[in-house]
């Protein structure tokens, strides 16, 4: 596994150390993450791959991203297999892009954009379109890019949220652990309170990853969310992550509840909820945009987490979920995708290697 982790330090002027003051010492390095564990506020955590362990990590993640995209791709690749550069390898391309569920909008700006660099580069040949293709879609996808970054605040309220099946708590399991090797403590906090095997399965990840958890049955939700944002400042906590009920985003009084537990965190920390991470099906195509613009509405989305790319037929829905997001007031960038159920399946999003995965090019 490649770090998702470093520390970054403030710019502020060093400080002499006092002669009485003891040196802290530095915590043992992890084999999976580059970061030391800090004193005081000076420091932040923030979530990006060192340049050194993203290079061992990628070498299996960009073969498991093919294999996942390979149905997506497919329909697109099928397009150059023309000997021409024309109306017909256009039309059909139109047609591999709607099928991966890029929707109308996306599509037509994308092949608008493959028509100018083919006649900007003179490509004559299929081959090459393919390549100008792969340049369209990673510029289209490259806003979704991000960084979540951890320690501007203490301790920082991420909210995770999504419709049922999702692979949400599964999501927060993966970054509780990745947090943790990072040396950051965490504080779960079950919102779902009425549903018993949400919290048996919030509360499994907190005993693995060996972190604290608030959970208390039949509660409710926003009860909850309140004492854990508390009780995370009051144990001076790195990250309160709290994990809601899965929803349906058609259903308004539960999005209103929704609303409601964003604002009673507002309550414990008035600069909270710090980040609202939704998290999607990549198989759901269309329906994810739907998801991601009516929980944007009810309370406004910070990041996304795509999961269960692996053999999706719908890949294309992040072009899709891209256009949208041009048209947005504030970025909503991608911070993670998911190929699979192990850890290392949930790995940073990258605009110009997914498109790479999608066209199936090295």
């Amino acid at each position: 596994m490649f770090s998702l982790f470093r520390r970054k330090k403030k710019t502020d002027a060093p400080q002499a150390p006092s002669a009485a003051a003891p040196q802290q010492p530095a915590l043992p390095e992890s084999g999976d993450v580059d970061v030391q564990r800090a004193a005081g506020a000076e420091q932040e955590l923030e979530l990006v791959p060192s340049a050194e362990a993203a290079r061992a990590a990628r070498r299996g993640w960009m073969q498991r991203l093919r294999e996942g995209l390979k149905k997506t791709g497919s329909g697109i690749s099928r397009a150059f297999t023309s000997v021409h550069v024309d109306e017909a390898l256009y039309e059909e391309l139109q047609d591999a892009l709607l099928m991966a569920d890029a929707g109308v909008p996306a599509t037509e700006a994308l092949l608008q954009d493959l028509r100018e660099r083919v006649r900007a580069a003179g490509a004559t040949e299929p081959v090459q379109v393919r390549a100008l293709l792969l340049d369209a879609i990673a510029d289209m996808l490259a806003p979704l890019q991000g960084t979540l970054t951890i320690g501007l605040h203490q301790p920082t309220v991420i909210m995770a949220t999504g419709v049922n099946g999702a692979g949400k708590t599964t999501s927060i399991g993966k970054l509780t652990k990745h947090l943790a090797d990072a040396g950051a403590s965490v504080l779960l906090a079950a919102a779902d309170t009425f549903r018993a095997a949400a919290r048996e399965q919030l509360a499994a990840w907190a005993g693995r990853n060996q972190v604290e958890i608030i959970s208390q049955q039949g509660a409710d939700p926003s009860a909850v969310c309140f004492d854990a944002v508390n009780a995370g400042r009051a144990r001076g906590m790195d990250v309160v992550l709290v994990d809601t009920a899965g929803r349906l985003h058609t259903q308004k009084h539960l999005m209103a509840e929704l609303a409601k537990i964003a604002r009673v965190i507002g309550k414990a920390d008035a600069s909270a909820p710090h980040e609202v991470i939704l998290v999607i099906d990549g198989n759901t195509g269309q329906n994810a945009l739907a998801q991601v613009q009516a929980f944007d509405a009810a309370v406004p989305l910070t990041g996304l987490i795509v999961t269960k790319l692996d053999g999706t037929a719908r890949g294309g829905v992040l072009c899709a979920i891209a256009r949208w997001c041009a048209t947005r007031s504030a970025p909503l960038p991608i911070y993670f995708i998911g190929v699979g159920e192990q850890l290392h399946d949930l790995q940073t999003f990258n605009a110009r290697e997914f498109a790479q995965a999608l066209l199936g090019a090295a």
